[in-house]
């Protein structure tokens, strides 16, 4: 058995743009321009790599944060992109029949998959997938939040000795953690160390947060909103039941709420929707201190909506009966 650690980088359009506006078969969240991997053996000695770029298809124009977070200019992507089929032949013939896949978070395998529908090829073969950050938590400090790949490096007093936010680089420095690791206990473990991360919360929770838990089995979003601002609206403090205020959304499918306690007062609600595998969606729900930097976040947007000018509308005069049979007969 081999382990591929791998990372990628991936364009996403302008918002507004033609490329953001233009409607895809399968919806993504960005167009993959590079993967890097890295092959770790069973001994956990680091082995070959793997490295290619990939011409995008249909996000076509480089987003300048991509490109200046990155450094991948269009025109490297013109001279060495290659299509993303081919790219993914020639990634599964290097990483061969025996390969478990390890990624430094829960985007990288998400976004492939999502490519792989959207040119129609086959996802089945990444069913062997792990995130490196919950072995690394689960075998160092037990945490639940997310960390940086510089932070965990910085854990173990690895110098970095490769470009950051390169496909490849990223892969490499990965592989140097995941070498410190016990890989075959981690991934015994990891049903364990994913469910503790969930009840977590996925991502690093801002200070001020009072309590974490998730919720499975909703059918929509209106689902899932109605039941976080009523029965599971629920006091951190005396477990009685709060009001809700006017849900304002953020990005990657998160909501911020402010509830009130009658006796406790006001605390913030921050949830996250994900998508289940049976069509059904689990929220992951923060709630913080009403003081808190992140209730102070919801303040100021919900300010700047108060203050915003209401739209103004002409109201059409309605033409009387007399009139328009006036102009029917061709009077003014």
């Amino acid at each position: 058995m081999n382990y591929i650690i791998l990372d990628m980088e991936w364009n996403q359009p302008w918002p507004g743009s033609p490329s953001a506006r233009k409607p895809l078969p399968v919806q993504i969240r960005g167009e993959i321009i590079q993967i890097g991997a890295v092959r770790v053996l069973e001994d956990q000695t680091i082995a070959d790599e793997f490295q290619v770029m990939i011409r995008p298809k249909y996000y076509r124009r480089l987003n300048k944060r991509v490109s200046k977070l990155t450094g991948i200019k269009e025109s490297r992507l013109k001279e060495e992109g290659i299509s993303f089929p081919e790219a993914m032949e020639r990634f599964r013939a290097w990483c061969g029949e025996d390969a478990v896949f390890l990624t430094w978070g829960f985007d990288d395998v998400t976004i492939l998959r999502e490519n792989l529908a959207l040119f129609q090829l086959d996802e089945s073969w990444t069913n062997r997938w792990y995130n490196a950050q919950m072995i690394f938590n689960a075998q160092t400090d037990g945490s639940n939040a997310q960390k940086a790949l510089k932070t965990a490096m910085a854990a173990f007093e690895i110098e970095p000795c490769r470009p950051a936010h390169d496909a490849l680089g990223d892969a490499y420095h990965t592989a140097l953690i995941c070498a410190r690791l016990d890989l075959s206990r981690g991934l015994r473990e990891y049903e364990t160390a994913l469910r503790e991360h969930q009840n977590g919360f996925h991502g690093a929770d801002l200070p001020g947060c009072l309590s974490r838990h998730v919720y499975y089995g909703f059918t929509s979003k209106e689902n899932a909103l109605s039941r976080m601002e009523q029965q599971d609206n629920l006091c951190p403090t005396c477990g009685a039941q709060m009001s809700c205020r006017r849900w304002f959304s953020q990005p990657g499918r998160r909501y911020m709420a402010m509830a009130q306690c009658p006796e406790h007062g006001e605390f913030l609600i921050r949830v996250r929707l994900t998508a289940e595998e049976d069509g059904t969606l689990k929220v992951s729900r923060l709630v913080y201190d009403g003081q808190s930097e992140a209730a102070r976040a919801y303040a100021q947007r919900a300010e700047k909506v108060a203050e915003a000018p209401k739209p103004t509308y002409r109201r059409r005069r309605r033409r009387t009966g007399s009139k328009r049979a006036g102009l029917a007969d061709g009077q003014n």
